[in-house]
């Protein structure tokens, strides 16, 4: 399974792919040690990973339709929040899992252009999971935080191999995991807080999206239009993955930092968080011009 160069890649040499089984087989063996000492539907959290990481290893194999891969995503999702219902977690909880689900397996997805991002930017929000969660949802965090650490190496600072949809997809329904076990054991003026680890890769992917379906462009085919890898384009793949942590690391200080703070604050902290990464795609956007350029 090689990843070949060319105008919608961001590689220049044939590169292994499905390297991501390695987090999704640690990950499915956690979710099944805490199935058997906690229960607390773990069952279905690892039913969940198999459907996500089955369906990347298959796309990675041999090109699998987008309905097939969605569907797959979506039952996953309902996986997640039949865990969380038998967790005793809140009836909004298991509503944003059913849809947080595919929404984050397709922003890793898109995020995994270049080497290195997608994996350090899981690594640093599932350490940021691991701080705000205790018990076995602590464990899950920092067993995808250590999954992640062994991968690393092999991806950066030039790519060996590739996470391939097997990775990826496994880190964003595992990422939506944490956040939602989150979700069931904080108070409801703390659930923004949660998000603000995701920000950089959810702007970054939500926002070249928006653009490229409000231009007209098939935004389901592969290309290289987003911020992360334009920029990789002129200043390398590890910078640019070293200041997108930076930027997570910026936003997890001020989770930390308004973490038990008055509602109002946390709401109000996170929007400008949001608000301002949002600013500054924009901003980098129009400096480096009007984006049809390929990276090669």
């Amino acid at each position: 399974m090689l990843d070949l160069p060319g105008e919608r890649r961001s590689h220049d040499q044939p590169t292994p792919r499905g390297g991501g089984i390695g987090i999704a087989v640690a990950a499915l063996c956690a979710c099944a040690w805490l199935a058997w000492v906690d229960d607390g539907g773990w069952g279905w959290v690892a039913a969940g990973l198999v459907l996500v990481a089955g369906a990347g290893w298959w796309d990675d194999h041999r090109p699998l339709a987008a309905w097939p891969r969605l569907l797959a995503h979506v039952v996953a999702g309902a996986c997640l929040a039949a865990g969380m219902q038998q967790s005793g977690a809140p009836a909004a909880a298991m509503l944003i899992a059913l849809l947080l689900v595919p929404v984050l397996v397709n922003v890793w997805n898109f995020i995994d252009g270049i080497d290195g991002l997608a994996t350090s930017q899981a690594l640093l929000a599932a350490l940021a999971g691991a701080l705000t969660l205790n018990g076995s949802g602590r464990l899950l965090a920092l067993v995808v935080a250590a999954a992640c650490c062994g991968f690393l190496p092999f991806n950066l600072p030039k790519a060996r191999i590739f996470l391939g949809d097997v990775g990826s997809g496994a880190l964003g329904y595992l990422l939506a995991a944490i956040v939602v076990i989150g979700l069931s054991s904080h108070p409801v003026a703390e659930w923004p807080l949660l998000l603000l680890p995701l920000a950089s890769c959810v702007v970054d992917a939500g926002f070249t999206l928006a653009r490229r379906i409000l231009r007209g462009e098939p935004w389901w085919q592969p290309h290289v239009q987003h911020l992360y890898q334009r920029l990789a384009r002129r200043h390398g793949h590890a910078r640019v993955a070293l200041a997108y942590a930076g930027w997570t690391t910026l936003a997890i200080g001020i989770m930390l930092g308004l973490y038990r703070a008055p509602e109002v604050g946390a709401w109000v902290g996170t929007a400008a968080f949001i608000g301002l990464s949002m600013a500054a795609w924009l901003h980098l956007q129009r400096r480096l011009g009007n984006g049809n350029e390929g990276i090669g």
